[in-house]
């Protein structure tokens, strides 16, 4: 698989600064205010930023941003209408587009690669799309400059590290808990040794994601990875204010 743009983008930050990916519910708050969303994320130093789809299902969502996908539903929040106004914003910060495979394909990838070029989006996260069935993705992506992001869990065996790491493009996904995002559930005590076996043997950057929710965890998780992947805490203090959502970032990336 040709490497994208976005990978050697993630690989020159990854060598300058330990990177930082907040997620974001498109519509939770209603799509008018997305725009400034992503400029709050970029004034605190994003290095990407994650666009949730609103799904029925969100089979790895935590409470809260399962909640955060009611309300943008509620608010009448759809595929079309997200990448309608992803068509229309403007940042400097690279986009991912993060939802589940049953919005992407009845969405249909040729219309969503067309629709997509000349945004600021770049790649891609499907988390219930199995490794085994990426090609019926990636075979359409080879001809834009999306990445599909590659997931790895906590119970992957050394040998499917190995296999899931080898083709991975943008950055590996280094998932921290073996459940949903967000839940106030201790880390494992295998972890550090885990992502550090993941950081070993990926050739692109690693980011560890789910429950990472305070800056001693910010801290501990970057001096192992790359950088990591917030969003149950960014969900929740965007869903009371602006400044709550200043304040959380602010000691996030201090």
């Amino acid at each position: 698989m040709t490497k994208s743009s976005f990978t050697t983008y993630m690989q020159q930050q990854a060598a300058e600064k330990t990177i930082f990916v907040p997620y974001l519910m498109a519509g939770a708050n209603g799509l008018s205010r997305l725009q400034a969303e992503i400029d709050l994320m970029a004034e605190y130093g994003a290095t990407a930023i994650e666009i949730g789809i609103p799904f029925s299902d969100p089979v790895a969502d935590g409470p809260i941003i399962q909640q955060a996908g009611m309300q943008a539903r509620m608010n009448g929040t759809t595929f079309k209408t997200i990448v309608d106004t992803l068509q229309q914003l403007e940042t400097e910060i690279p986009l991912i587009l993060m939802g589940y495979a049953n919005s992407f394909f009845h969405y249909g990838f040729p219309a969503l690669v067309a629709a997509l070029e000349g945004t600021a989006v770049k790649a891609l996260i499907i988390p219930d799309l199995p490794y085994e069935h990426r090609d019926l993705v990636t075979a359409i992506l080879e001809s834009s400059d999306l990445a599909l992001i590659t997931l790895v869990s906590l119970t992957s065996p050394l040998t499917r590290i190995k296999e899931l790491t080898k083709e991975a493009d943008g950055f590996v996904y280094a998932v921290t808990v073996n459940g949903v995002t967000g839940k106030g559930t201790s880390f494992s005590e295998t972890l550090d040794a885990h992502l550090q076996t993941v950081v070993q043997i990926s050739p692109i950057p690693v980011l560890a994601g789910f429950g990472i929710r305070s800056a001693a965890d910010v801290k501990r998780f970057s001096q192992i990875c790359d950088g990591v992947v917030i969003g149950s805490a960014i969900v929740a203090a965007l869903n009371h204010s602006f400044t709550e959502a200043e304040n959380v970032l602010k000691s996030l990336v201090k």
